[in-house]
């Protein structure tokens, strides 16, 4: 009797565990009450080097292994279609400390300054802060917990399994045909997903818009980073500065290498004139911007609660 108990709670195992990796697709996510949808990409659960051991960037190395738990991540980086949705919802209070989700204050100038907006251009010019409200404000929107990825979640999935500068190789020549960048983009960003994805399916990766990152920026970072480290991340305790990766349309080849790192300046907003300056806005970086990411170990409601108060308390 124990045996056959044992075989049918073997085979409810087995039957829900096949469902689980079933599930582990490609998928589209509509946002509710909009014809928006956008999509996601899965990114299996593994180990990679994060850094470079022969680049020049002192602050990309060591080369060191990290492995990371599965997750979706967004295919193109988030759209002003998108972005427009959760900037427009007047069931929120604009700019207000009180109410669980806010929404930014209307920009003094036009962020995106003639480069593209509705369409499928990638949203852009917003503070880190601005990023992760709009996680929120899609968290309940959903029911699904996205966020931002990790820095090394980021570079992970940028690799796509390659060890080499870029995602395709070591030839720069090559780049032209995956990004948005000084050589080709006109000094204006571009319609996401018109290049090449790399070989996990995700567009835009490097070019185009640089892209934050939960991490708080620290040059030293890797040289104090635990060997074989699990799902790290440097939870920011201030501001500034924070990372961004992926390279941008005014960059050089040479900073869209996989494992380029760059920390945010506050010159990204010297010409905003409130005092304090506006924690949603960069007037100065219509460069920046961002992905998602869904974890497939989604946290509890109080876990998430806590990731939000974490990173919009800054």
């Amino acid at each position: 009797m124990q045996k056959i108990v044992l075989i049918a709670v073997c085979s409810a195992m087995a039957a829900a565990l096949h469902a689980q990796n079933q599930s582990f697709e490609k998928y589209e996510q509509a946002i509710p009450g909009s014809p928006v949808k956008f999509e996601m990409v899965p990114v299996k659960a593994g180990s990679f080097k994060m850094g470079s051991k022969i680049s020049k960037q002192a602050d990309e190395q060591p080369e060191h292994e990290v492995t990371l738990s599965a997750f979706w991540m967004g295919a193109k980086e988030v759209t002003h279609d998108e972005f427009a949705l959760y900037l427009n919802d007047e069931t929120y209070a604009e700019n207000s400390d009180v109410d669980a989700i806010t929404r930014p204050s209307r920009p003094y100038i036009e962020m995106t300054l003639g480069m593209g907006k509705e369409g499928g251009f990638p949203a852009n010019s917003m503070k880190q802060h601005g990023a992760i409200m709009y996680c929120k404000w899609l968290y309940e929107k959903t029911s699904i917990f996205y966020r931002l990825p990790t820095e090394a979640e980021w570079e992970y999935a940028c690799r796509a399994g390659s060890t080499t500068l870029y995602p395709f190789g070591n030839d720069s020549s090559q780049l032209k045909n995956y990004a948005w960048y000084a050589a080709n983009s006109g000094d204006r960003y571009q319609k996401a997903g018109l290049k090449k994805p790399n070989a996990w399916g995700l567009y835009d990766m490097l070019g185009n818009v640089q892209e934050w990152v939960l991490d708080q920026y620290s040059a030293d970072a890797y040289a104090k980073s635990a060997k074989n480290v699990a799902d790290p991340v440097n939870t920011p305790t201030s501001k500034h500065p924070l990372v961004v990766r992926g390279g941008d349309y005014n960059d050089p080849a040479s900073a869209l290498t996989s494992a380029n790192r760059e920390a945010s300046d506050l010159i990204w907003n010297r010409r905003d004139p409130q005092i304090p300056k506006s924690k949603w806005w960069n007037a100065d970086a219509p460069f920046v911007g961002f992905r998602l990411v869904r974890p497939v170990k989604q946290p509890t409601k109080e876990e998430a609660e806590k990731f939000f108060e974490t990173y919009l308390s800054l």
